[in-house]
Order: C-alpha cells, then sequence, then structure tokens
C-alpha cells in the first residue's frame, strides 16, 4: 500500500514526493520527542516547531503567490519570479499530520514509532488527494491490525461505484452545465440572461455538492476495501434547516477539525459572548482561506460567520417555531448565493454576476439558446437534486425490507448487490471515455 500511494502521489509531479515525505519526517520526528519529553516546556517547544514548520511549508505552497501579489499591486514588486505550483493533496495531508502531532502532545494518541507508517497514514491514496480529512487516532490501530472481512469488502466496492458514478456521470455533467450558464469573465456573464444565471448556479450548487462527496466515498469505500474504517465526511448537507445544522453535514471532517484544533484551544465559547464572536470570526477566516489563496474564499467564509453570529442571536430560536420548509428555503438561499462567492474569485466578475441575476446587466431573463440548453439538462437537474437527499436511500431500504419480509431466501436483493455495482462502473466508464471534460474541482485545496 505505501509503495503503490507514493507512486499514485509522485504520478502528479515526483518532486512534490520529496515535500510529503519531508513534512511526515517532520511529524514523526518532533513527535517521538514530544512523547519522549518530561517537561511541559519542551514538549511545547517540539510541538510549536512542528506547527511552524508545517503551516510555514504551507503557507510557501499555497499562499506566497497570494501574498506577493498583494505586495506587487501595493508597491509594484514583480511577482511573476515568485509564481509557484501548488503541490495536490498539501492542505490535507498537512492537516493529517498537524491533528497527528497535536493528539500526541495531548496524550490523545502515542507516537508512531515506525517513520514509513506514518507515511502510510499521510499518503494512503483513498484520501490524500482530495479527502476527507483523517485523524490518526481513528486508523493507528488499523494500520498495524487490519481484518479484511468479505462483507465490508462487497459494502466497499458498492460504495466506491456510487462515488466513481457521482463523480463521473453526474458530477461532471453538471459542471458542463454550471460552466456554459454561470461563466467567469465580464463578457460571458453579459452574455447570459438572468434564468440562465440562477440555473448555472444552481448546477454548480449541485456540481460542488456530488464532485466532493463523491471522492469521499471512493475513499470510504477504497478503505472498506482493505480493513480502513473512516468517518462520514458529508451527511446530505442540502436538506439542512439552518446554517449551523448545514455546516454539521458539510465536510464534517474539515469542521472538526477546525474545531477541536482552532475554535476550543482559542476559548470556545466558555469565555463569554465577545471572545466566542473573535474566535468565530478566527475559525470561519481560516475555513474561507484553507479552500483558497483568494479573497473570494475569505469572503465566502466571512459570509457563513456573519450567519453563524445571527443565528447564535436568537435567529436559530426563532426558526426553530417555523415549518420545516420554511427553515430549510432559507438555510439553501443562504447557501446558494455563498456559492456565488465561492464560484467568482473575481470580485469584478462576482459583482457583474450577481447584477445579472437580477437583470441589471439588461441581460433579460431568457433567451432561445438558454431555454433549450436547460430543457435539455432538465432530468439531469430533477436527478441530481434527488441525488442529493437521502431519498433514494430510504426507497432502497423500503424495497430491501419488503424483499425480505416477503421471500425467505432475498433473491433479489443478492441479484441487485452483484449487478448495481457493475452497472455503475460501465455507466461510468462510458461517461468517462465519451467526455474529455473531467475536472478536478479541488485540486486548489
Amino acid at each position: 500500500m505505501l509503495v503503490f500511494s507514493l507512486i499514485f502521489y509522485s504520478w502528479a509531479g515526483p518532486k512534490y514526493l520529496i515535500l510529503l515525505l519531508g513534512m511526515v519526517f517532520i511529524s514523526w520526528f518532533t513527535a517521538i520527542m514530544i512523547e519522549g519529553s518530561r517537561k511541559k516546556s519542551v514538549k511545547r517547544k517540539y510541538l510549536t516547531l512542528a506547527c511552524v514548520l508545517l503551516i510555514g511549508l504551507l503557507g510557501i505552497f499555497k499562499y506566497l503567490n497570494f501574498f506577493t501579489g498583494i505586495t506587487s499591486s501595493l508597491i509594484g514588486l514583480p511577482s511573476e519570479a515568485t509564481k509557484i505550483v501548488l503541490p495536490v493533496g498539501i492542505s490535507f495531508y498537512t492537516f493529517q499530520l498537524l491533528s497527528y502531532v497535536v493528539d500526541v502532545y495531548r496524550g490523545e494518541v502515542a507516537a508512531q514509532r515506525k517513520y514509513w507508517h506514518l507515511l502510510l497514514y499521510a499518503a494512503l491514496f483513498h484520501q490524500c488527494i482530495a479527502g476527507p480529512i483523517v485523524r490518526y487516532q481513528l486508523v493507528a490501530d488499523e494500520i498495524d491490525h487490519r481484518k479484511v472481512r468479505v462483507d465490508e469488502f462487497s459494502k466497499g466496492i458498492m460504495r466506491f461505484m456510487v462515488g466513481l458514478a457521482k463523480k463521473a456521470i453526474l458530477a461532471n455533467s453538471c459542471a458542463s452545465v454550471a460552466d456554459a450558464l454561470f461563466p467567469s469573465g465580464h463578457k460571458a456573464i453579459v452574455a447570459i440572461p438572468a434564468g440562465g444565471l440562477w440555473i448555472g448556479l444552481l448546477f454548480y450548487m449541485l456540481q460542488i455538492y456530488l464532485d466532493f462527496s463523491a471522492y469521499s466515498d471512493m475513499a470510504i469505500g477504497m478503505g472498506w476495501m482493505i480493513g480502513f474504517h473512516y468517518n462520514e465526511n458529508f451527511n446530505y448537507p442540502y436538506i439542512a434547516t439552518s446554517i449551523k445544522d448545514f455546516w454539521n453535514r458539510w465536510h464534517i471532517s474539515l469542521s472538526t477539525f477546525f474545531r477541536d484544533y482552532v475554535y476550543i484551544p482559542l476559548g470556545g465559547n466558555r469565555k463569554g459572548a465577545r471572545r466566542r464572536t473573535i474566535n468565530l470570526l478566527v475559525v470561519w477566516a481560516l475555513t474561507g482561506f484553507w479552500h483558497g489563496a483568494s479573497w473570494n474564499y475569505i469572503l465566502w467564509g466571512l459570509y457563513f460567520f456573519v450567519f453563524i453570529c445571527i443565528e447564535n442571536k436568537g435567529w436559530l430560536d426563532k426558526l426553530k417555531k417555523l415549518p420545516g420548509g420554511v427553515r430549510h428555503l432559507y438555510a439553501m438561499l443562504v447557501v446558494y448565493f455563498g456559492w456565488a462567492l465561492f464560484r467568482q474569485e473575481s470580485i469584478a466578475d462576482l459583482g457583474t454576476s450577481l447584477k445579472g441575476m437580477f437583470g441589471l446587466n439588461g441581460n433579460g431573463f431568457m433567451d432561445m439558446a438558454t431555454s433549450i440548453q436547460i430543457k435539455n439538462n432538465i432530468f439531469l437537474l430533477i436527478f441530481c437534486i434527488i441525488a442529493s437527499t437521502p431519498l433514494i436511500k430510504y426507497i432502497g431500504r423500503f424495497f430491501r425490507g419488503l424483499v425480505n419480509r416477503v421471500c425467505r431466501i432475498p433473491y433479489p436483493v443478492y441479484v441487485y448487490e452483484m449487478i448495481a455495482p457493475i452497472a455503475l462502473l460501465i455507466l461510468s466508464f462510458m461517461a468517462l471515455i465519451g467526455n474529455s471534460y473531467n475536472p478536478f474541482l479541488y485540486f486548489q485545496f
């Protein structure tokens, strides 16, 4: 697993494998020194060293271009010479290694004495480049003592195929429509009528969920195949009834990371309302900045910070008194416009898009070309909305229970479990072969 994980990672660029090996060595060495030290002050020094080096390397590779760009605009310093390519997956494995060192410092997990085992934890191809963010304590025992069970292997195949189909068939199809109806660039945006922009952003909203949850499904499924058990990373976030509820369901591994390693250490909600607000501000600014080195991501994080604060101030209690449909509509409208912030990296493009959605670009509501494109993809839209809810899971559970009650031996269930993964694999291959458009949406993270 280690050899093939390193080959897999180096496929995007062997030189960045050296960076991964070095960051793992820093974490391995400092964790051993922390565990072996008796003095709290010495432990703290090694923890600080690990955090400075790991976060410093992440900052250089991910954010140096951003800051040099700001410097260039302020004082005219050339920034082209400092352009650095972002190593794939660096945000994910950096956070995993940080959580490992901190957990050793807290005494929640023993330091891993074998460098190669810690390297496997960070480089494991299932989740190295696109998450979820896996805590070391979750898989520490399974690195050495895994048991592969036939029933879990079968479940893993099915979960992987579901994720592959979500990515190759649904997310990629949504992406092509979103790119056409909610583009970047002033000239392209003003050419799209208001109705097209609204539908285009809806397709992007579906794309980003189906895309990223698909990676998590594939990682979880591959983990089951070989005896690793990762936590769920998405829990149908588009059925949320508040912004707090949404973030309890969306990218759970990232939300819990910031909660456990930033928010709570800063004081959480234990030091009064003012300090709580400051802590939330730090967390949401970092959440936005983690997603990309651009102002729109920071604004996206602060956007959700505002609504979290509003809900903390009593709005959440008032929401609970409203019908579920109204609460859901509120949450989805907030999330929907949040994705507009996330989508347009240029603030000018963001402004043009929002103006266009309300017809302020002189673009009208609908034209023939946009209407045809929407009609051609209406069934895709409906199916993707259904796929973003637990409805299919509930229907499957209902029929499984019905078959088990009617049939002494549930042959239909056995046939379905054999045929469904093969059918999903064939459909996914057909989609990938027939369509060269295969965006890696989370590459910048």
